[in-house]
């Protein structure tokens, strides 16, 4: 398996989502997996899955002739801060800064390690091609059946593997540009999801959403696209909620301040509920390149007492916040998935979901609307903060619901797609 992030070092649901598939692969006897990663940090979870540095592979030229390799794929360097979920604006700025940089071509004909940051900064596409030359020593080295890549990032890396290997390879899309930028979407990074879709032999999709986009977008074969959907760890129970130091209601959102969140749409809703309502304040935890543009809002709607920041959550902290929440709102405008409406259920919270989410088409105990209709929004909102008749259903039966969804369920699905490849 080829992932960019792993636990506890994660900046959002994709290495949260590749720690569960290998937990829950693990529970069959004939599988085993190694998972590479750009940057370890030496304190990821190995009981399930052995973690391999792509900074500690020896690169000889004795040992892989990556010649023939690079004929077929030429990676250029280019002065780029691609975050996977950046906007075209935000985009377009950070690369205006760098633009004065030279261009690189990778250096294959050397020994030693590569270095890499495991992060999304200047040199990502620098990083994605040494680590697509890590993936092709990794192919001619180990011992496998089975090349799994997550997202684009991994593609080539996954694409290398193949070539050098000759073994299949399955590419899980998590999410696409589509998802990410919208309308405006980033043509190289395009070019390399549509590239590793072609090279796939099959390709896992989190959402009949995504599956859509894939064969419509990309002109991809419907035969080889598979639906899996993600699930949820299951959590131990701790006492989170006796933190709390205010009677006010809390409406809590939670993810990236991003286009693709839609957390435009959740500030309105709440300047409409607090129309309504005074004993309620909204939370809004992550970070993005919308946050400054959300704070002005907020100002510029006189609601700022009652609106809450918190930065980047994970782990624990993500629990506290649900532990604190009378309602939790994903008013995404595209998402592939949505693991973070299953820990709210988890942490029996009622759920609002927009309908544009792939998580949508498999829960039944939430309050489902459009992310553009704000007025449905702030009427789920208000209901569920008035009317205690809705929360307890949502409490009897979502918790129930939610842990069916087990990481078991989803490797099952993904062993099938293994097997009829080996």
């Amino acid at each position: 398996m080829f992932g960019w992030e792993f636990p506890p070092h994660i900046s959002g649901g994709l290495g949260t989502a590749c720690y569960g598939l290998t937990k829950g692969l693990s529970h069959f006897e004939n599988i085993e997996t190694l998972f590479v990663i750009p940057k370890a940090y030496g304190d990821e979870d190995q009981s399930k899955a052995k973690i391999i540095n792509a900074g500690d592979i020896i690169i000889s030229e004795k040992e892989t002739d990556f010649k023939e390799f690079f004929k077929k794929i030429n990676f250029i360097e280019v002065g780029s801060n691609i975050i996977p979920y950046t906007s075209p604006e935000e985009y377009e700025r950070l690369t205006s800064e760098a633009r004065s940089s030279k261009k690189k071509f990778v250096n294959t004909t050397f020994s030693g390690k590569l270095s890499f940051s495991g992060g999304y900064g200047l040199s990502l596409y620098q990083e994605i091609a040494n680590y697509a030359v890590i993936a092709s020593i990794i192919g001619a080295e180990y011992k496998f059946d089975i090349i799994h890549a997550h997202d684009w990032l991994t593609f080539p890396a996954g694409m290398a593997a193949k070539n050098i290997s000759g073994k299949p390879l399955v590419i899980h899309v998590h999410a696409t540009e589509f998802d990410r930028s919208g309308a405006n979407i980033n043509s190289e990074v395009y070019q390399i999801e549509k590239n590793g879709m072609e090279a796939a032999d099959k390709i896992i999709a989190v959402s009949n959403l995504t599956r859509k986009t894939i064969i419509e977008k990309y002109n991809i074969n419907p035969d080889k696209v598979f639906t899996v959907y993600n699930a949820v760890e299951p959590v131990l129970k701790k006492d989170y909620g006796s933190h709390k130091t205010i009677k006010d209601r809390i409406v809590t959102f939670l993810g990236r301040i991003t286009l693709q969140k839609g957390p435009e749409y959740f500030i309105e809703a709440a300047y409409e509920v607090l129309q309504r309502m005074d004993n309620v304040r909204f939370v809004m935890g992550g970070s993005g390149e919308l946050l400054d543009r959300m704070i002005k809002r907020i100002a510029s709607l006189k609601i700022g007492e009652k609106f809450h920041f918190t930065g980047f959550l994970k782990g624990d902290d993500v629990y506290q916040l649900y532990s604190l929440s009378n309602v939790y709102v994903m008013p995404s405008v595209s998402e592939p998935f949505g693991i973070s409406p299953l820990e709210a259920m988890q942490s029996n919270v009622p759920v609002i979901i927009s309908r544009q989410s792939g998580v949508s088409e498999i829960l039944k105990h939430t309050i489902k609307i459009d992310f553009w209709d704000i007025h449905a929004m702030a009427d789920a909102i208000y209901g569920i903060l008035n009317y205690d008749g809705l929360v307890n259903m949502f409490r009897k039966h979502a918790r129930e619901e939610v842990n069916n969804l087990k990481w078991e369920n989803t490797a099952f699905k993904v062993k099938q797609i293994y097997d009829s490849l080996v």
